[in-house]
């Protein structure tokens, strides 16, 4: 600040940012010298950050989005919206927000409205002591850097309540979504270089954060593949493999695990846990466990178990020694409030100087967004039974839960009835990932025109239908295999017609190049 300070005195004295001493302005370069080139380019810039990819929002977006333009200005095409199916946004989608958690953030963001009679006093009582914890009773203050203290209490009693396994606040960093304070975890965990470089096991299909945050951080990725056949289930001897294979070119230090699955949808049985929780153990890796979808479990059956619930239920010696960090959000669930930007980590069995690193760490962003935290706040904190909030909240909540567990059968149902297309059921999560059938010719012509397979036919649908699906191959599959992930979040209605819209022009699609 005090740079600017001087800067802008400068320029106000006459002399402007970068002027000479004694405030005279230096002349431009002589006529005729050599023309001076930009300092960045595409030859000297970070190399790390060119072979960062981000498939969901990559090149079929950016075209969804002049598409979107052309509609507007007219331009003619074989559809009238594009539907973006790209991605879990749920409120972009047309869910509504869930009144009693919009309504303590607005009372926050506005305090005037705490005399609105509308406004139900347990949100005013809510507002009132989350502003109290805010510096000068203020959400547009700076907050601690690891979060309101207030917050970090209340999500830490919500993960007592969740596991029946004491959390300490001092374990949990709030941070600006899920995917900030992933990345955090990883630049602690990354060091070394050629094969004493830090490998990072990442689940293969994976969400394209991990192999981002990771070509970024220059560390190696060490893919290990789910079990298609065994509706993506995590395999043991594949596992072991995957690390067989990484140590012959890294030092893997690192197992991620995304419970409920992104993209493929499928809920790991507490077996599973406990088997990965083991494996951690014996093979000496750092757990990270990614369950942001912790609340969208639709399969009979199927149910949610924390790696950290079931961590303590096993005992010593895997309870005092395995290292896990865990994650959540508000951008999923039955909430959607992606734009607020907010969820947490929590940590268990860090060393405590590690743990002052990671302070550090986050102290340099200051602070994640007051508002993302307030909000986070009334999901970790809801309304009680007996409060006036309490009968409305839950109505929302499980309506929009049972539609999510409809939409997650009704995707599976049509996408099974079209012949060359198959999907697993979606146990969780917001998206399905089904493997397709594609023509000789049509992997011939995609590979003359320099595309993968998969990204072909979602192109090709893009243009001719307007509905926006990413290409398996953004999040890793078998070789010789063919994926999309579609998300199941748009309404009812227009998820059938998008779903029978898909299945005909993949019929279409498949005669065409057979």
């Amino acid at each position: 600040m005090a740079t600017a300070a001087a800067g802008a005195a400068a320029a106000a004295a006459g002399g402007g940012v970068g002027a000479a001493p004694g405030g005279s302005v230096p002349p431009p370069p002589p006529s005729g010298g050599p023309v001076r080139g930009p300092v960045l380019t595409p030859e000297n810039m970070n190399p790390a950050v060119r072979r960062v990819e981000y498939a969901v929002r990559g090149p079929i977006v950016t075209r969804a989005l002049q598409l979107e333009r052309e509609l507007r200005q007219g331009v003619p095409k074989p559809f009238t919206e594009v539907i973006k199916a790209n991605i879990g946004d749920a409120h972009a989608m047309g869910q509504r927000p869930v009144t009693f958690l919009r309504q303590v953030t607005a009372l926050c963001l506005y305090p005037e409205l705490v005399t609105d009679p509308a406004i139900p006093e347990d949100a005013k009582e809510r507002a009132r002591r989350l502003l109290l914890a805010c510096a000068g009773q203020s959400a547009g203050a700076y907050s601690a850097s690891p979060g309101i203290e207030l917050v970090r209490q209340d999500v830490a009693r919500f993960l007592q309540r969740r596991d029946g396994v004491a959390a300490n606040p001092e374990d949990i960093f709030l941070a600006t979504g899920a995917s900030d304070a992933i990345v955090s975890i990883l630049k602690l965990l990354v060091w070394g270089s050629g094969r004493s470089r830090t490998g990072v096991l990442v689940p293969i299909p994976q969400y394209p954060l991990y192999s981002a945050a990771i070509a970024e951080l220059e560390a190696a990725q060490v893919g290990y593949f789910l079990e298609e056949e065994k509706c993506w289930g995590l395999d043991l001897a594949e596992l072991r493999r995957a690390l067989a294979e990484g140590r012959q070119r890294c030092h893997p230090r690192v197992l991620c695990v995304i419970n409920p699955g992104n993209p493929t949808g499928q809920v790991q049985s507490r077996e599973c846990i406990e088997d990965v929780i083991k494996f951690a153990f014996e093979e000496k890796l750092f757990l990270m466990a990614d369950e942001v979808y912790q609340d969208n479990v639709y399969a009979e059956g199927s149910a949610f178990h924390s790696f950290k619930k079931v961590l303590f239920e096993m005992g010593p010696p895997y309870s005092e020694v395995v290292e896990l960090a865990s994650f959540h959000s508000v951008s999923k669930g039955f909430m959607g409030e992606c734009g607020f930007r907010s969820g947490f980590v929590e940590v268990v069995n860090m060393d405590p100087e590690v743990k002052q690193q990671l302070s550090k760490l986050v102290s340099v962003k200051l602070c994640p967004p007051v508002p993302g935290q307030i909000l986070l706040d009334t999901v970790v904190n809801p309304p009680q039974p007996g409060e006036p909030s309490y009968e409305l909240f839950m109505k929302e909540k499980q309506a929009i839960l049972k539609t999510l567990a409809h939409k997650a059968q009704l995707t599976q149902k049509i996408f099974n009835q079209t012949p060359g297309i198959h999907c697993n059921p979606v146990q969780g999560a917001m998206y399905s990932f089904p493997r397709m059938d594609l023509p000789p010719r049509a992997v011939a012509t995609a590979k003359a025109e320099g595309q993968a397979p998969d990204m072909f036919f979602c192109m090709k649908l893009l243009e001719e239908t307007g509905i926006c699906v990413v290409p398996g191959s953004g999040f890793g599959q078998r070789e010789g295999t063919f994926h999309f992930r579609m998300t199941i979040l748009p309404p009812t209605e227009k998820l059938q017609v998008l779903l029978e819209k898909l299945s005909s022009f993949y019929t279409k699609f498949v005669k065409e190049f057979s």
